[in-house]
């Protein structure tokens, strides 16, 4: 998927800095959550990072969830679960699809 397909929350234009202003969370703390495999910046050839919305979004997540105790191995897990599952259901979705298709294609063929 190129740039332009992307949806504007997916696009990662918006600096470290703005990230923090945004989210209230420190320069350190929004880099030790990408060391922790929680977020996962985009980085220009100067090693520049820029976040998406959706980073933006998920970093508020991680930081509720750290303010009511939950350590950040357990927000990995629940990231990856999550992952999974909607990789799952768009597996699931793409084989119904294909299932209709090819019974209308079968269907309408039976009737010419």
């Amino acid at each position: 998927m190129n740039q332009q397909d992307r949806s504007y929350k997916d696009k990662k234009v918006i600096s470290i800095g703005t990230v923090s202003e945004l989210t209230g969370l420190t320069l350190r703390q929004i880099r030790y959550y990408e060391e922790r495999k929680l977020i996962a910046p985009y980085r220009n050839d100067r090693g520049t990072r820029k976040y998406s919305f959706n980073d933006i979004e998920t970093l508020m997540d991680i930081a509720n969830k750290r303010e009511d105790g939950v350590q950040t191995t357990e927000i990995l897990k629940e990231m990856r679960l999550k992952e999974k599952q909607r990789e799952s259901e768009a597996e699931i979705k793409k084989k119904m699809l294909q299932g209709q298709l090819n019974a209308q294609f079968r269907f309408g063929r039976g009737r010419n």
